[in-house]
């Protein structure tokens, strides 16, 4: 292992099949493995963030489950007592090697709240520097489908960019990302370096390869999506391969990365959240002139460029902005609520220095590479 003198910020989702034995119970002897190799990342120096899956698949037994259910009461029911056991599982051994676990159960209106979303990085951030090991997870318990995230591979991107992290790892039961899938072609090879997600790539991913998982290769692309988008290298690999949280972090694991080539993307915090989380509540349609104006020469919408307005929403919100054939352009935030843009639209003699949307506060599509708002 080559030494590498800067110390990185890391977050690692663990998937559910990486916890659990094949009878879907927590398997002491993975999460054993697992936070050993945690400790040595925070030996070194490393701030460490563990996503962690598993809670229903930890519980649905001592439910009375014979199968994982398939009723959300049975599943969040569920969740409640797996969530227990796997804290209590890594505060035990953390704790063995002189680290403190906390807990973080996150739902997504946690990030679409923007003072929440604040609240929340605010919180992992004093918990890193007092070199504490972040447990997070959804709260299952009490999410309902509409507000959840949909797998920990997404709300681990989403972390990751809170809390602006240098690696996003993402341990699963595959070796990473292939050309093809390798259960049907033998002959598929294991991509290892990708620098675009292409539609080639998006094509090539495949479903669930995991009974007690909920994410499958699509929902791993979407959170490199996610990543990338905030300049975070993202690891693709196997759990239970020796070292492969160690060498993930060195980059010489095997598995697949995903990076841009330049480091040109420079998301804030603002931009990350308006991107990433904020729910868009309502839409704006501009003129050709008016996109020109705010993609390519960079200046603020004004209101005489807006030809229709769509929604309600109130001063402040976050609207999605498309041009008149409906592509969408980016998300920003807006200056003025909407029956304030329709007054003003009507007035005649309306100073063209009026602002509808902060440029500052723009995201805009080319500028993440993906559809903003994932």
């Amino acid at each position: 292992m080559t030494p590498d003198l800067k110390k990185k910020r890391v977050v690692i989702k663990i998937g559910s099949s990486s916890l659990t034995s094949r009878h879907g119970e927590i398997s002491r002897r993975k999460l054993e493995k697992l936070a050993d190799e945690v400790v040595v990342l925070k030996d070194s120096g490393h701030e460490v963030v563990v996503v962690s899956s598993g809670a229903v698949a930890a519980g649905y037994r001592k439910l009375g489950c014979l199968n994982r259910p398939d009723t959300l009461p049975e599943k969040q029911a569920a969740a409640s007592i797996g969530q227990g056991l796997l804290m209590e599982t890594y505060s035990k051994l953390f704790l063995s090697h002189g680290y403190v676990a906390s807990q973080i159960l996150i739902t997504r209106s946690d990030f679409s709240d923007e003072n929440r979303y604040k609240n929340v990085r605010n919180t992992l951030n004093v918990l890193l520097q007092r070199g504490i090991i972040p447990i997070v997870n959804e709260n299952d318990t009490v999410t309902i489908d509409r507000l959840k995230f949909g797998d920990n591979d997404t709300l681990s991107a989403k972390v990751a960019g809170l809390i602006d992290a240098d690696q996003l790892i993402i341990l699963s039961d595959i070796d990473g990302l292939y050309n093809a899938d390798p259960r049907k072609e033998k002959d598929a090879k294991l991509l290892e370096q990708v620098h675009e997600i292409t539609p080639e790539i998006e094509a090539a991913a495949g479903g669930s390869g995991s009974a007690v998982g909920t994410g499958g290769m699509k929902s791993k692309i979407d959170a490199a999506k996610i990543a990338m988008a905030s300049g975070i290298t993202t690891f693709l690999g196997r759990s239970g391969v020796d070292n492969v949280l160690i060498d993930a972090v060195y980059e010489q694991a095997k598995g697949t990365y995903f990076k841009t080539e330049t480091n040109t993307i420079n998301l804030n915090q603002k931009k990350k959240w308006i991107a990433f989380n904020s729910g868009p509540e309502g839409e704006v349609v501009i003129g050709n002139h008016a996109k020109d104006l705010i993609m390519n020469k960079k200046q603020s919408l004004q209101v005489k460029g807006i030809e229709k307005v769509k929604g309600d929403f109130k001063k402040g919100a976050v609207i999605r902005i498309t041009d008149v054939y409906g592509e969408e352009i980016g998300l920003g935030m807006v200056k003025y609520a909407k029956k304030d843009l329709l007054e003003m639209k009507e007035t005649k003699d309306i100073s063209v220095d009026q602002i509808a949307v902060h440029i500052e506060d723009f995201v805009c599509h080319l500028e993440v590479s993906l559809p903003v708002g994932i």
